[in-house]
C-alpha cells in the first residue's frame, strides 16, 4: 500500500497535547483516523483518549508503533528531540517508510538534524510549523508551511487537512521552519505598528473602534487589525498567542539571522519591547499586549 493510500484512513500518532495539539489530534480522530496520543503529563493523554476514543500511550515509541504518520507539537528544540530520538523516542517505534510530521515552531537546524536521523533509519521527516494560533487549531483552519521531500509531503497533506485550511510545501528540510520565522517577523512588525496607531489615536481623542472599522476597509487592513484591534483598544489580553511563546519564536528568528546575515533591526527592537511586557508580568498575555508599553 502506498503512502497516499494509507492517508485515506490512517493509523496516526500525535505527540504533545497542549493548547494546539489537543484540538488538532481531535480533528484527526473526527476525520476517521485511528489515533494514538502521547503527552508528557499522562493524565492529559488519558483525558483525550476518553473524550475521543483513541489510545493513550506511555511513551512516544509506543504511540508511534504501527503508525503511518506521527504528528508532534511540543515546546522547543529540546522537547522535540526528546520525543523523536532515544530508546523511547518515536523513531525507535516507527516502521520503515512512516512519516514524522513536526508542527513545533523550532529551529531550521533541528529540522535538518531530525530529517537526517529519520532518513538514516528508513523513515521520513517533514517540518511543518503552523500559523493560526489556538483558535485556528480549535476551528481546524490552521495554515501549515512544510519542508522536506515531496512524496511524504503529498502523503501527509490530506491527513493534515483535517485541522488545516492550507498545507503547502515551501522547500527542502528546514524550509518550513524558515517560513514560520518570516511569518513571525511580519506579525511582530504589524503589532508594533498597530499598537502605536491605537495609542496615538486614543491620545488624539478619537473613537478608535470606529476608526479601526473605517481603516480596516482600506490599505491598512490586516488580520491583526481585524482580530486584535478592538481588544487592544479595550486593554484585553487574557487570550491568544502568549508573549512568552513569541519571544521564543523571535529568539529563533534572530539566531537564524545571525547565521545568514539578514538585518532585522525592527524585529530585534520589538523583541526587546516584548521583554518589557514580560517584566510587567505579561508573559502569558496575548502578543497584542505590546500596546501596554505605550500607555
Amino acid at each position: 500500500m502506498t503512502l497516499s493510500e494509507q492517508a485515506a484512513s490512517a493509523r496516526v500518532a500525535f505527540l504533545g497535547l497542549g493548547v494546539m495539539g489537543y484540538p488538532m489530534a481531535g480533528h484527526l480522530a473526527r476525520a476517521g483516523h485511528q489515533v494514538s496520543v502521547y503527552n508528557r503529563t499522562a493524565a492529559k493523554a488519558q483525558a483525550w483518549a476518553a473524550e475521543h476514543g483513541g489510545r493513550a500511550a506511555a511513551t512516544p515509541r509506543e504511540a508511534a508503533q504501527d503508525a503511518d504518520f506521527v504528528f508532534a507539537c511540543v515546546g522547543n528544540d529540546d522537547d522535540l528531540r526528546s520525543v523523536v530520538l532515544g530508546a523511547d523516542g518515536a523513531l525507535a517505534g516507527m516502521r520503515g517508510g512512516a512519516v514524522f510530521v513536526d508542527h513545533t515552531t523550532a529551529s531550521a537546524e533541528v529540522a535538518r538534524e531530525l530529517y537526517a536521523a529519520a532518513r538514516a533509519t528508513g523513515k521520513q521527516f517533514i517540518d511543518a510549523p503552523v500559523s493560526g494560533g489556538q483558535a485556528g487549531a480549535v476551528n481546524g483552519v490552521l495554515t501549515v508551511m512544510c519542508g522536506g521531500d515531496e512524496e511524504p509531503f503529498e502523503a501527509m497533506k490530506p491527513v493534515a487537512l483535517a485541522y488545516s485550511r492550507a498545507v503547502t510545501r515551501v522547500g527542502e528540510a528546514g524550509a518550513g521552519q524558515l517560513a514560520k520565522m518570516v511569518n513571525q517577523v511580519c506579525i511582530a512588525g504589524l503589532l508594533q505598528g498597530l499598537s502605536e496607531a491605537i495609542a496615538f489615536g486614543q491620545r488624539a481623542g478619537l473613537d478608535m473602534k470606529q476608526v479601526l472599522d473605517v481603516i480596516s476597509k482600506g490599505a491598512a487592513q490586516s488580520w491583526q487589525m481585524e482580530n486584535r484591534g478592538h481588544t487592544m483598544a479595550d486593554d484585553k489580553f487574557d487570550f491568544g498567542f502568549a508573549v512568552d511563546w513569541m519571544r521564543k519564536d523571535l529568539g529563533l528568528v534572530l539566531e537564524e539571522a545571525r547565521r545568514n546575515g539578514a538585518r532585522l533591526p525592527v524585529t530585534a527592537l520589538v523583541d526587546q519591547f516584548y521583554a518589557d511586557v514580560q517584566a510587567q508580568g505579561g508573559g502569558r498575555w496575548d502578543t497584542s499586549s505590546l500596546i501596554t508599553r505605550l500607555k
